[in-house]
């Protein structure tokens, strides 16, 4: 991939390894501190795919049954990187058995023996920190049974990477990128005798990091939950590795971790998954209850909206939406044109869902996952509330930024006696047909009903002659726009009453009902579902309402209800899906 490498990231590159082999000289380590412990959480399934030779990274799968992990053909640079992180030995830990065992001792040795003097696509800030932290937690695994050289090998490794971090950590990214070098930084000084001296600059460095990277509602720029959890996740390994080891925890840090865990509850739908917005999925099950209970905080309910999400929730049900404009800045190379977009769960089992990110199905399926049809919301037909800007190669890797998104989003949730209401706005259609779009949603004090409006206006004398040109444009037919819901695919849906309502039946026996108000026209289509950890599209359904906005003012109700017979309080208690194909 160094053929897409600008110059600055040719230079960048460079010198992280001239630093890698210059690192060798600094100091070594012979030992840990402490007995190390796994806190990083990893798949039983994934282990075993992993031993049968099936190497599923970014999207590709790669069979090679009895080869090395770093014998496999590494097809793009996003592969490579998963691979160099070695996130892998939280699944072979996982799995547990012998040959797993000996599978994390022999890759991480090759991988010393091949790449460890300063060479290859690992050395970069943040694949370094991801690396230092597996390398440290299942530091038990890797040396049971090792010879004295083997030892050795490691701790020498462990010592360059912690030298090499030390010197290169503010070449990482913003962000999630930097959080892990600084992160593998202290979790390393902390853990390996010798290194200690890299303690206070490096904690003092990253609680400047959660200052003024994490704003003060317990976001992050890319607004990917996603993202945040594994933001989060790293504070409080770092947290906890402090205080066990008799340190002084910052600030800074702390507050960072009482202001995330707020907001990543506000994320988690009632299945105990994160909503998937702006490149993020659901995240690891059950990783975000140990993340709080590693970190040691409760988190108490957040008013208002949390890194520009409102939820709604009442009984089994709930609802995020995404009430704020997209990240526009060169930390949101992954952000979706998904403004007013929401996402619908009842109990164990998702409704309604956004299509997710196609990042790692190949360029077209990441492009159409980023536009606003793919996400279940208004969309003026083959327009997007925000664009996709032109393609750049950034780290080997071809990146978009959007463009033209909405400046103008605003958003309010209300709480009454029947229940909570949101309503929220944006002006991303304002530029080019003086449209605004505004949606309402009403979630029923026993979520058994979600009711809905959207409605696209003009709002001022301007507005309505963009409109009146817009109109023009079609011959008076109409601006035509489609307000879409795709579903789970693991819900049953059928065109009902005549064509006029959708039945929806879910894995837990549930049935709930589409209604609308007849303005539009319903029709049920074809969908995806892009799922990280799996080699192709899951195929689905969305219900679809077409229509066209002729005034200046046009409004479409919908409803979403569950059916009278179905129970309260069903026990659901059916497995989840495989994790791959």
């Amino acid at each position: 991939m160094a053929e897409h490498l600008s110059l600055q990231e040719r230079r960048t590159r460079t010198v992280n390894h001239i630093h890698a082999r210059l690192a060798g000289f600094g100091a070594k380590a012979n030992a840990f501190t402490t007995s190390p412990e796994p806190r990083t959480i990893g798949s039983v399934a994934r282990g075993r795919q992993l031993l049968a030779g099936n190497f599923l990274f970014a999207g590709r799968l790669i069979e090679a049954p009895d080869t090395s992990i770093w014998k496999i053909r590494m097809p793009t640079g996003r592969f490579a990187m998963e691979v160099h992180g070695c996130a892998w030995l939280d699944d072979l830990a996982a799995l547990g058995s012998p040959e797993a065992r000996a599978a994390a001792q022999t890759w991480v040795l090759e991988w010393i023996a091949l790449y460890g003097a300063g060479k290859g696509e690992g050395w970069s800030p943040d694949l370094t920190g991801r690396r230092i932290i597996r390398w440290i937690n299942h530091a038990l695994v890797i040396l049971r049974g090792a010879e004295p050289k083997q030892s050795q090998k490691f701790y020498a490794a462990l010592a360059r990477q912690t030298t090499f971090l030390s010197r290169r950590w503010r070449a990482a990214g913003a962000g999630l990128p930097r959080t892990e070098a600084l992160a593998g930084l202290v979790y390393a000084g902390l853990a390996l005798e010798g290194m200690e001296k890299l303690v206070g600059p490096a904690v003092d460095a990253l609680a400047r990091h959660c200052d003024s990277h994490i704003d003060s509602s317990g976001g992050i720029a890319s607004r990917n939950p996603e993202e945040l959890l594994e933001v989060f996740n790293l504070l409080a390994w770092v947290k906890v590795a402090l205080k066990d080891s008799g340190h002084r925890v910052p600030p800074s840090l702390h507050d960072a971790l009482e202001r995330i865990a707020p907001t990543l509850r506000a994320l988690r739908h009632a299945d105990g998954d994160l909503a998937r917005f702006h490149g993020g999925g659901r995240g690891v099950e059950g990783r975000l209850d140990r993340a709080l209970a590693n970190a040691r905080i409760k988190a108490t309910p957040r008013s208002g909206l949390a890194m520009g999400y409102a939820r709604l929730s009442a009984g089994r049900t709930s609802v995020v939406i995404d009430a704020a404009a997209p990240d526009t800045a060169p930390t949101g190379f992954a952000a979706h044109a998904s403004t007013l977009a929401f996402e619908l769960t009842s109990g164990r089992r998702p409704i309604v869902v956004n299509c997710g990110s196609g990042r790692d199905f190949g360029a077209d399926w990441r492009r159409a996952g980023r536009a606003t049809p793919s996400h279940s919301t208004l969309s003026l037909t083959g327009l997007s509330s925000s664009q996709l800007g032109p393609e750049t190669w950034r780290g080997g890797i071809l990146r978009e930024y959007l463009v033209n998104a909405p400046d103008d989003v605003r958003a309010q949730i209300t709480r009454s006696p029947e229940g909570m209401q949101f309503e929220g706005g944006h002006n991303g259609y304002a530029e080019s047909h003086g449209l605004t779009h505004a949606r309402m949603m009403d979630l029923s004090f026993d979520g058994r009903a979600v009711v809905g409006e959207d409605l696209l206006a003009t709002i001022d004398p301007k507005s309505r002659r963009q409109f009146d040109a817009a109109l023009d444009d079609t011959a008076l037919t109409g601006v035509p726009f489609n307000i879409r819901f795709h579903l789970h695919p693991e819900v049953e849906p059928t065109l009902d009453m005549g064509g006029t309502a959708v039945s929806m039946t879910l894995r837990s026996g549930e049935v709930w009902v589409f209604r609308h108000d007849g303005v539009g026209e319903l029709a049920l289509q074809p969908s995806v579902y892009l799922e990280k950890g799996r080699i192709r599209p899951r195929t689905t359904k969305q219900i679809v309402l077409s229509a066209r906005a002729i005034d200046y003012a046009t409004r479409i109700r919908w409803s979403f209800a569950k059916a009278q017979d179905s129970e309260g309080a069903i026990r659901d208690l059916a497995p989840a899906t495989a994790e791959t194909d």
